[in-house]
């Protein structure tokens, strides 16, 4: 299963959609972590991208589980940035602690 996270863009094809914060949360908590989330960062309300990359680095921490795959589509810089950092750091310190 693929999360696409994105409030404008169309859906890529065998994706499934959330286009906010809440949907995000939600969808993982009634389905579980998908295999693969694409994030945009800029969601046209106040939580971002960012805030469901570190919904998900809790989630995984409290759950210890890894991160899926994932991918950072935004056209924001800074946004695509901080997503990606945080998330490939979380990678990092969970390989250490294997």
């Amino acid at each position: 299963m693929k999360l696409y996270l994105d409030d404008v863009r169309p859906t890529p094809e065998n994706f499934q959609r959330v286009y906010n914060f809440d949907e995000f949360v939600k969808f993982i908590a009634d389905k579980g972590l998908p295999n693969f989330i694409s994030f945009d960062h800029d969601l046209g309300e106040e939580k971002t991208g960012y805030d469901c990359a570190k919904f998900l680095v809790d989630y995984c921490l409290d759950q210890n589980l890894k991160l899926p795959e994932f991918y950072v589509h935004s056209q924001n810089p800074v946004g695509k940035e901080n997503i990606e950092k945080l998330l490939d750091n979380f990678n990092k310190f969970k390989d250490n602690f294997r």
